[in-house]
């Protein structure tokens, strides 16, 4: 069995391929990071990210209960800051499931199963018809937010390859925290373009009623191959 994986509750979901910046400054990630950075050369300084079901990311007893569908988080940059706080940067690498929780450190270690991303479907091409379909709608709906907002929601080219297609409308989208589990949660990458898809559908039709309605929610969104 593979070492515990360090998990780190947040109230946000991170995706395969997604870049995202964190700032650590709880007494307890500080030393999630001294202990990755730690680690041999060779490792990877990886935790897995999973949202808070209940509870909030700060306080002793802060987190009650997490999600157990989780990305892992490779870290990429780490700068410390003179307080001892850290800014890091991460890449989300894999899905995985908690299927234990060892609460008697510092910070929570779980055993994890890992999730791979099987083409769903019920032939070869669904995976590509289901990209081709959200996609196109993807960029109907990219093109309509910077029209009205001026800037676009996720930075480069939309990917076509699926499984990168399918991680990108889940983060790049105006989604509930419950609703990006559910993205991460999808058993397959057919399953989880199909419901990106229904939910760009939704956005544009809330979008031509409300047009300023993304405007308090709507991010940039880094993706990257790594």
């Amino acid at each position: 069995m593979s070492e515990p994986l360090p998990l780190f509750p947040l109230n946000t979901v991170l995706f395969p391929g997604i870049v995202m910046p964190l700032h650590i400054f709880e007494d307890r990630y500080r030393l999630l990071v001294r202990d990755l950075i730690a680690l041999p050369p060779d490792a990877a300084r990886e935790f897995g990210v999973v949202a808070i079901k209940v509870g909030f990311e700060v306080g002793s007893h802060g987190v009650h209960t997490i999600q157990r569908t989780g990305c892992a988080a490779l870290v990429t940059e780490v700068t410390a800051n003179p307080d001892g706080t850290f800014e890091i940067l991460v890449v989300g690498r894999r899905r995985f499931h908690v299927e234990s929780l060892d609460p008697s450190q510092e910070y929570l270690r779980a055993d994890v199963e890992w999730l791979p991303d099987t083409g769903g479907g019920d032939s070869p091409s669904d995976a590509t018809d289901a990209a081709d379909i959200a996609g196109a709608l993807f960029d109907i709906y990219r093109d309509t937010v910077a029209a009205l907002r001026g800037e676009d929601v996720l930075e480069g080219n939309t990917p076509s390859d699926p499984v990168d297609l399918s991680y990108t409308l889940s983060a790049a989208l105006v989604l509930s925290l419950s609703d990006r589990q559910a993205m991460l949660e999808a058993p397959d990458v057919v399953s989880r373009l199909r419901l990106g898809t229904q939910f760009i559908r939704s956005e544009i039709r809330a979008i031509a009623a409300i047009p300023s309605l993304p405007a308090t929610s709507m991010a940039r969104t880094q993706w990257s191959p790594n």
